[in-house]
């Protein structure tokens, strides 16, 4: 339960993106491209090779300020949803929790919603960058994932 007078513990963003839902959730289980649309600037790299099939999958992810973790998938749906917690390597996740859920609404247009939840996250020294992870940080995440998925990278 949170405190009405601290932030919210779940924060998400979303919209509508000019692409259907299987371009954009390429984009997003294969862990190689998530650094091209972190809004957060905060992913540096991951190897190729990763793509997350299914729930229970792990893969590893290099931070730009050169941390390591493994994000454990634990919701899967292909194509419409994926969620995973990351976690230090070979550590159990401290609880917070990354989702993409995507949703056609029409001929080649999805909803697209970004959802960080960190209302069970038990590191405190994580506690400062969860609270800075605003719906803002999410839509920008979700900006530059439209730019990609429309072809418009280039034009940004």
């Amino acid at each position: 339960m949170t405190d009405t007078n601290e932030l919210p513990h779940v924060v998400s963003a979303e919209r509508e993106i000019a692409a259907d839902a299987d371009r954009i959730f390429e984009l997003i289980a294969d862990p190689a491209q998530q650094p091209r649309w972190d809004g957060n600037d905060n992913l540096n790299e991951a190897a190729a090779g990763q793509r997350v099939r299914g729930t229970g999958d792990v893969f590893v992810m290099a931070l730009t300020n050169g941390a390591v973790r493994h994000n454990r998938v634990v919701e899967f749906e292909e194509g419409r949803r994926i969620a995973w917690l990351p976690s230090e390597p070979d550590q159990e996740p401290p609880g917070h929790l990354w989702r993409w859920e995507l949703e056609p609404v029409g001929d080649g247009v999805t909803r697209v919603t970004h959802t960080y939840d960190w209302s069970r996250l038990t590191d405190p020294k994580r506690l400062v960058r969860a609270k800075a992870t605003t719906a803002e940080k999410l839509l920008a995440s979700i900006e530059n994932l439209a730019a990609l998925a429309e072809g418009a990278e280039d034009s940004r």
